[in-house]
């Protein structure tokens, strides 16, 4: 027993003089750390990564998280790009002038068309369309994706307002015309050049200036009557454009029916090669008014007689400027005119004229005509009464307007319909103003 002691003693006074008490925890929290590595042992040396190495290998691993983002950032923005959008109802959206692809998406988030401005604006820097965004007005369907609005935008798919300019109206009448409508905006500095529009109907967006109209109906009747010339007639008596058009403005107020200009047009044609007299009525009444339209009355003999540079029945060959702006149909009628030898027309009552090459024949056509005017005055001048005693019967003497109009005038180897008619139309003025029955003089 006492042996054991002493040899258990013995070897816990070995070990404990040997024992390393540093290794050992100085508090409970050191205990609960983890063990750190061992030291390697000495002599070995540690392998470690070249510099080059390392960086390529975090950038693949860079690129590799940015790739997997990136593309999920894509489905997502696609997938909301395609997407029906926010708005529960059909709108119209206004894009000002000068509006960049930031404003331009604030505003349509701001009103409801897209639901995240930063999708929006992702998707035109995407597509490229940033620069591509027109201003206008524009009409957004209900539920409409961003794709939707983006394309509407950059299509240029405004709502469109249009006017429509007749044949046959002079400049003065054109601008009075834009300035009544509503859509338009700005000044009209100066009215164009008598016959250098080109009546249609022209379809614009809101704001559109009328300066700006007016100078694509110049560009478009420029272009079209280009494109004429160069494929006008041979022999016409015409040596530039705009004694092409100065004709063609008078065939426009000649007659209102398209299948009879050709043969008007080749009238006054046949009238310029025989060096007569044009004698056109329209022109009288464009010196008179001043390119305000008509008279509102039927021309007086002293009229006709009076010496202006506009009267064709004083002045020889064509007047110095044109007399309205003439559509597209009376342009190809003058330069390429019907194939006849006709030089007098005159009204036949059906809304058309009587043609002729003889003075002859021309003086039976208008004694037809006279049998023809004079019922249509008689039923003028009978329904005036009636329409005078019907307003008689309705109110008192004192208060009574009669109504009517104004019958037709006919002077003396002239055969003109009412004015009144003419002056009341307000479309292209298409007035039987026959040549006179008179001989033409040379």
């Amino acid at each position: 027993m006492p042996s054991d002691v002493n040899h258990w003693d013995q070897d816990r006074r070995y070990h404990g003089a040997h024992r390393d008490f540093a290794v050992l925890p100085r508090s409970p929290s050191e205990a609960l750390e983890p063990d750190h590595a061992p030291e390697p042992p000495p002599g070995r040396k540690v392998r470690r990564q070249h510099p080059i190495l390392a960086f390529m290998h975090n950038l693949m691993t860079l690129l590799f998280v940015g790739v997997i983002g990136l593309t999920a950032l894509f489905y997502f923005v696609r997938t909301q790009f395609d997407q029906p959008g926010p708005l529960g109802y059909a709108t119209v959206v206004v894009i000002p002038k000068g509006e960049g692809l930031s404003a331009i998406a604030d505003r349509l988030e701001r009103e409801g068309v897209i639901g995240d401005r930063r999708i929006f604006t992702a998707s035109a820097m995407y597509f490229r369309a940033q620069d591509k965004l027109k201003a206008g007005e524009y009409a957004i369907k209900k539920n409409a994706s961003i794709r939707e609005v983006l394309d509407t935008l950059v299509e240029g798919k405004a709502i469109l307002y249009s006017v429509s300019l007749p044949e046959g109206l002079t400049s003065l009448q054109i601008v009075e015309r834009l300035k009544s409508h509503p859509e338009l905006t700005g000044p009209v500095l100066l009215v164009p050049t008598e016959g250098t529009l080109l009546p249609d109907t022209y379809r614009f967006a809101r704001a559109t200036t009328r300066e700006d109209l007016l100078a694509r109906m110049q560009s478009e009747q420029q272009k079209y009557i280009e494109k004429l010339w160069s494929a006008r007639a041979s022999g016409l008596p015409l040596k530039t454009k705009q004694e092409a058009v100065t004709l063609a403005s008078i065939v426009e107020k000649e007659t209102g029916r398209a299948d009879e200009r050709p043969r008007v047009a080749a009238v006054f044609v046949n009238r310029l090669k025989s060096n007569m007299r044009l004698e056109s009525d329209p022109t009288i009444i464009y010196g008179l008014s001043g390119g305000k339209g008509t008279l509102g009355r039927p021309i007086m003999r002293s009229e006709i007689d009076q010496m202006t540079p506009y009267n064709t029945y004083r002045i020889k060959g064509l007047p110095p400027t044109p007399i309205a702006n003439p559509g597209r149909a009376a342009l190809e009628a003058v330069l390429r005119p019907a194939k006849t030898s006709d030089l007098f027309f005159v009204a036949d009552g059906t809304g058309g004229h009587a043609f002729a090459e003889k003075y002859e024949d021309h003086q039976k056509n208008v004694t037809k005509w006279r049998v023809i005017e004079k019922e249509m005055r008689a039923k003028e001048e009978e329904a005036e009464k009636q329409a005078g005693a019907a307003a008689a019967a309705a109110t008192t003497a004192a208060t009574a307007q009669p109504a009517g109009g104004t019958a037709s005038a006919v002077i003396p180897g002239i055969a003109i319909t009412s004015a009144s008619t003419e002056a009341a139309s307000p479309g292209p003025l298409g007035e039987d103003v026959p040549i006179p029955t008179r001989k033409p003089k040379r």
